[in-house]
């Protein structure tokens, strides 16, 4: 017997991609989290039904969420078959990641040139939390804080475009890796990320590009193809959206 779900209430940011605003702002954060801790697998078909039971809300509101990602290029919306999470095909994934390293070259100049104490400082405690979560075995959360740094260090560049295409080259990288990434998937971004900070923190333009570069190939290293390990069952996914609603409605009876 199926429980009835209520509407996804609106929270307050908690390092993730933000969860206030418009319900359609609630899904699209939560699917957009899920494709860059690399929970939702490539090729995940993303039912209208089902997300609309997973998050309580109407099918208008899930095709709202649904058509933002797709014009970030990370969900694919097909005719009369519905949506689907992108599967990058080898081709796509080498444009895609040249295309990153050209944003991520000019993000690093402009960095260097405008980012203020307060916005290191930010960049250094997402680092630090990611190191933690990588720490304690939470690979998904140490993916999302390393891909977030990249997206905190656009900000840091104060150039808006470049914010948004930054926003849609992140996760669909994560796809990427999660895709065709090979070896024993062992993460020391941390370091990188850190040496970075201290190059922009200095004002050396040359070395701050130079350990970008370095880093972008070292992600690029360990592409492959090979199997990903993330799901393409949508309630496996939000499974923790759904205890946490079931157990509110069994408080709820409980007090009743």
């Amino acid at each position: 017997m199926n429980e009835q779900l209520q509407p996804l209430k609106k929270q307050p940011r908690t390092g993730k991609s933000s969860r206030s605003g418009t319900q359609d702002d609630v899904v699209y954060a939560h699917i957009f989290d899920a494709i860059l801790e690399q929970r939702l697998a490539p090729g995940t078909k993303l039912s209208e039904e089902a997300l609309g039971e997973i998050f309580g809300v109407s099918r208008t509101i899930i095709r709202r969420a649904l058509s933002r990602l797709a014009h970030e290029g990370v969900v694919l919306l097909r005719p009369n078959r519905g949506a689907v999470v992108a599967s990058p095909s080898v081709d796509e994934a080498r444009q895609i990641f040249y295309a990153r390293r050209m944003v991520e070259r000019a993000i690093t100049e402009l960095a260097v040139e405008h980012a203020t104490a307060e916005q290191l400082a930010e960049l250094r405690q997402m680092v630090t939390d990611e190191q933690t979560s990588f720490s304690r075995g939470d690979r998904g959360a140490g993916i999302r804080l390393s891909g977030e740094f990249h997206l905190k260090l656009a900000e840091a560049a104060k150039n808006a475009p470049l914010i948004s295409f930054q926003r849609s080259l992140v996760s669909q990288t994560s796809l990427i890796i999660a895709q065709y990434e090979s070896g024993s998937r062992s993460h020391c971004s941390y370091d990188e990320h850190n040496q970075l900070i201290d190059a922009i923190e200095a004002r050396d333009t040359a070395k701050a590009v130079s350990l970008m570069m370095h880093h972008m190939d070292h992600i690029d290293s360990k592409l492959n193809l090979d199997e990903d390990s993330a799901s393409d069952d949508l309630h496996a996914v939000f499974s923790h959206l759904l205890q946490t609603k079931k157990k509110s409605g069994r408080s709820t009876s409980r007090s009743v």
